[in-house]
């Protein structure tokens, strides 16, 4: 007779955990991008200087460059969980997979620093 010790909450678990954890932070990266949409349509909506003045004007202040950042950096990590999913669900072999995701985080690392130096040239 088979052990059926393996169903329900009984089940043995294994893996590295990555479902809920990686799930509740790709919500929050969204939730906070969001957020900084209604707050550029706000900003786009009520300005009455539509040039780049203007926007560098929005930009120069500090608060804003950091809440550009803090989202640029929610983004970067929402994409990095999306990829990284990608890599381990499709591709099988462990050497191949590891460099893509090198390459992904490599990427992913020089997009978050030419963020910050675009946004603090301003």
């Amino acid at each position: 007779m088979a052990d059926n010790n393996n169903i329900g909450a009984k089940r043995l678990v294994v893996g590295a955990h990555y479902g809920l954890r990686d799930w509740l932070a790709q919500r929050l990266t969204a939730v906070v991008m969001a957020i900084y949409t209604v707050i550029l349509l706000v900003c786009f909506l009520t300005a009455s200087n539509f040039s780049y003045d203007g926007w560098a004007g929005l930009f120069s202040h500090q608060w804003f460059k950091l809440v550009t950042f803090a989202t640029l950096m929610s983004l970067f990590f929402h994409a990095w969980v999306g990829v990284r999913d990608i890599w381990m669900d499709y591709v099988k072999p462990v050497g191949i997979r590891l460099v893509l995701q090198v390459a992904t985080i490599l990427w992913l690392v020089g997009c978050a620093g030419w963020a910050a130096q675009i946004l603090w040239r301003v």
